[in-house]
Formats: C-alpha cells, structure tokens, sequence
C-alpha cells in the first residue's frame, strides 16, 4: 500500500536547501548585515585613524587591533549572530512552526552553522580589505601563520556558535535579544585585549576574561599576526597556542553540551 505521507529528499539535499535559506535570509537583514558583517570593518576604521602609533618598532597598534577585531568578527558571526536570531525566530513562532515539518530538525543546525562560517569569511575578508588597503596592515606572513589563523578562526566559530545556540534559550523575548547580548559582547571586548593591549589591562580584568573563549580567540589571532618576537609581551610570555586550542576546544564541547540540554523550539508561553 503506497504511503499517504510524500517521500523526502535526500538528507543531503535538505541540509542544502536549508542552508541556502539560512544565508539569503541573512544578507537581506540590514540590521545584522550592519551590525555582524560591516560593523567590525567600521571599528578598525574609526580605530585605527585616532590610534594609529607604534607599540614596538615596526609594529603599529592597528596590526594589534587587525587580530582583535578579527576575533570580534568571528564572536559577532557566531555568538551574537546566532543568540539573537534564534531568540527572535523562537518569539515570532518560526521554531514552533519547523519542529512540525518533516524537515529533519538537524537541518535547522545545519544551515545555521553553514550561515555562521560564510558570514564569518566573508567578515574577515572585509576586515582584510579595509586593514591591507587603508592602514598597511601585514597579513600572516607565513605558512604556519596562516595555518594557525584557519584552525583558531574554525575553533572560534564553532564554540561561539554552539554557545549562542544555547544562550537564546536563556532570552525570554526575542525583542529584547539584541539588548542584552550585545553589552555582553561588550565587555568581553574591553577585557579580552580587543581594544586595549592585553597586558596594559588590570590584572583582575585579565583574569575576568581569560575564563572566556574570547579572549583566547584574540590570543591566537595575534600569534597569526603579530611578529613571533612579539610572544614575549604576553601575559605568559608566549602565545600559547596548546592552551589556546584546549580552552576553546573545552568551550565548544560545553556549548554542544548546554545546547543540547537547553535548547527549545516553542517559546516559554507556549509550554
């Protein structure tokens, strides 16, 4: 007996399909176009005009700021991206509505994470434009370098992105969304070496922010960056890339843990 219910594509296909709408949906967003995409360009702009000195010979403050912003980037394309559109989509009844489809619900996750890493790239590609063009700035000057801008960037998206999924379960209203994860991000920017040389800042606020994956993102960015020689300025004396690796990696583990545990599709009035 045929079945009533019509055959689904090929998971494969789904994953793409959804995919495609999560990126559409995205660049026809103004206001996340501005504020993710466009906004950390805009910063390393204002910046590095008013702060464009030396920190060491041969080395500008802007190339500083060019791996903190990148690592803003990729906490904009994931965290703040992710917390702020899914609690909205949960207020406005979108997630309700998907979780009755027979689209798989892995597919919702999927095409988030593709959206995540496109908007990511295309993010530090603009930073790289306006970095290379107006200020001069050095891009990684060697393989290793390079090597390492990729694993940290990947590792980065990945734990911001499995943390902004689990913190818009924490958003009662999808309205206030932007309000409070954006001085969330804030913060973890003034203290993570983003806007300020890491070890100019308090010890307190280093410490405050070591705890955090942001800071980390912005460690290994600098070691993509910043002269080996630079090393020796850090907190520790170097770079640490080893631990740089496992605190993310720890922070993206926790984020599939509290995801899991704490994601909904139906907003808290509904049950």
């Amino acid at each position: 007996m045929a079945s009533d219910r019509a055959e689904l594509p090929p998971t494969g296909q789904v994953y793409a399909a959804r995919s495609r709408v999560e990126i559409l949906e995205f660049f026809r967003q103004k206001e996340a176009l501005v504020f993710t995409l466009i906004f950390p360009s805009m910063l390393l702009l204002i910046f590095g005009a008013v702060l464009n000195f030396e920190l060491a010979p041969g080395l500008t403050f802007v190339q500083y700021f060019m791996a903190g912003m990148v690592a803003s980037g990729v906490l904009a394309s994931g965290f703040q991206n992710l917390a702020i559109t899914i609690a909205i989509e949960r207020s406005e009844g979108r997630l309700k509505r998907l979780s009755g489809t027979p689209m798989p619900k892995s597919a919702y996750f999927v095409g988030k994470i593709v959206q995540v890493i496109v908007v990511g790239v295309a993010t530090i590609a603009l930073l790289f434009v306006v970095g290379v063009v107006v200020y001069g700035v050095d891009l990684p000057s060697t393989a290793a370098k390079w090597a390492t801008l990729v694993w940290v960037t990947l590792l980065g998206l990945a734990a911001c992105s499995l943390l902004g999924i689990a913190f818009s379960s924490a958003i009662k209203n999808g309205k206030s969304a932007p309000a409070i994860v954006t001085p969330i991000a804030l913060v973890l920017q003034f203290t993570s070496g983003v806007f300020f040389v890491f070890t100019d800042l308090p010890d307190w606020m280093q410490n405050f922010a070591a705890i955090f994956p942001l800071k980390w993102l912005t460690q290994g960015m600098r070691a993509a960056f910043l002269p080996d020689s630079f090393a020796a300025q850090e907190a520790a004396g170097s770079f640490e890339l080893g631990r740089v690796a496992l605190v993310l990696g720890a922070w993206t583990i926790a984020g599939m843990v509290l995801s899991i545990l704490v994601f909904r599709w139906r907003d808290r009035a509904d049950g």
